[in-house]
């Protein structure tokens, strides 16, 4: 990836690598930080939403549920297609639809209506994500690309932490206001890209080259992996005021935030740790120590769910980890073939929300014959299964390579 306005990239540990780099990610992550919260904060608002739009809850929840199918379908098609474009202008052209889906589902006058108006939200907060993070790699010096992938991915963690419990203050008042603030975000976000990001273009690559690491056994070893790993921590994640109920009854009415914002806290910190650690460390063994971390963490949480400290400790901790797996496996993605970076992010985006899903529908089913405190067991499973395929593929890896240097020392 190159950068139009720069002639001659400047050498690495040059002041190309020491410029402060925050100015041109800041929107960046402002961005993502707007997608994250017109994501999650829908699902806090159901009840006034239905009754608003005269549907049921269950009703008013499939706006939560298109959202997500939708993003996770047309995440890498609309990213390869759009992937030509100057990034500042596939964020502007995405920006735009994200808005105006907001605003379409912020004057919805029916349940129809918001439906649709869902569906043209997804079709631009699809490539958001993606589109940032390739920019956010393109203008970074190689030793600091895992930092920067962190402050973008950042601001859709943010958005758990505080975007969520914002948005629903705000929706308190009127549901529509939260859609209304959202689209504000995705303004500014669109200004300050307008602003700060320089021109940034795509190397000039055909559809079989940009399509060539999908026949590479390592970027499906890290998508299948995403899969499981957000899989493992949703099926918790998603029933966590269930799960904490002991923990939060009795207890001050705000408890259940304080464990979703420790949740939050712990994400962002894993988020940042993993983007230096990947700058300095082989990104194969912090990617393992993260999804191991999880499964850990995960198979732990039926004996702290019933104390409200120790709720909120555990969430913090397990919360770094689900935060670290999200930028290593963004980070090992982009480093095996940059020039096809908006697909592959646009891919992994769909990872996540598949594995979102899944996590919904097993922890939704595994209720049936357990008790919704274990949930973590099963959970746990998953993110051990994630870390076994990423072992195995590393293995095979370094058979085909010996005796060359193996990959856990790259």
């Amino acid at each position: 990836m190159t950068r139009t306005d720069v002639a001659d990239p400047e050498p690495q540990g040059s002041a190309a690598e020491s410029r402060p780099m925050v100015k041109p990610l800041a929107p960046l992550a402002l961005a993502t930080f707007a997608v994250g919260t017109d994501a999650f904060v829908i699902a806090g608002l159901l009840p006034a939403i239905g009754a608003d739009l005269d549907v049921s809850t269950p009703a008013a929840g499939q706006l939560v549920t298109v959202f997500a199918l939708t993003l996770a379908v047309a995440a890498p098609v609309l990213s390869w297609l759009l992937s030509p474009l100057d990034r500042r202008k596939a964020l502007h052209l995405a920006l735009a639809v994200f808005v105006i889906g907001n605003v379409a589902t912020a004057l919805s006058p029916t349940y129809p209506l918001a439906l649709a108006a869902r569906i043209i939200t997804a079709l631009g907060a699809a490539t958001i994500t993606s589109t940032a993070s390739s920019a956010a790699v393109a203008i970074t010096p190689d030793g600091r690309r895992g930092r920067a992938i962190a402050l973008v991915i950042g601001g859709l963690t943010l958005s758990t932490a505080l975007g969520m419990p914002l948005g629903n203050v705000i929706g308190g008042i009127d549901w529509r206001l939260t859609l209304w603030a959202v689209a504000g975000l995705g303004v500014l976000a669109a200004i300050g890209i307008s602003m700060s990001l320089p021109p940034v273009t795509l190397p000039a690559t055909s559809l079989t080259a940009r399509l060539a690491p999908l026949r590479q056994s390592k970027v499906l070893t890290i998508l299948a992996a995403t899969v499981l790993v957000m899989a493992g921590h949703y099926t918790v994640y998603t029933y966590i005021g269930a799960v904490t109920h002991d923990a939060t009854t009795g207890s001050f009415p705000q408890a259940l935030t304080l464990i979703l914002f420790a949740w939050g806290v712990g994400v962002l910190a894993g988020n940042f740790m993993a983007g230096y650690l990947v700058d300095k460390l082989p990104s194969l063994g912090v990617a393992l120590a993260a999804l191991a971390g999880g499964a850990v963490l995960l198979a732990i949480s039926p004996l702290t769910v019933s104390d409200l400290v120790l709720a909120a400790v555990w969430a913090a901790i397990w919360g770094a980890t689900d935060g670290m797996a999200s930028v290593v496996q963004q980070h090992r993605l982009v480093m095996i073939a940059p020039a096809s970076a908006p697909l592959l992010f646009g891919l992994n985006s769909s990872a996540i929300y598949v594995g979102v899903a899944v996590g919904g529908v097993l922890g939704g089913l595994s209720q049936d014959w357990l008790s919704i405190t274990l949930l973590g067991v099963p959970a746990a499973v998953l993110a051990v299964l994630a870390a076994a395929v990423t072992v195995a593929q590393a293995q095979a890896r370094q058979a085909e390579v010996a005796p060359e240097k193996p990959e856990y020392s790259r």
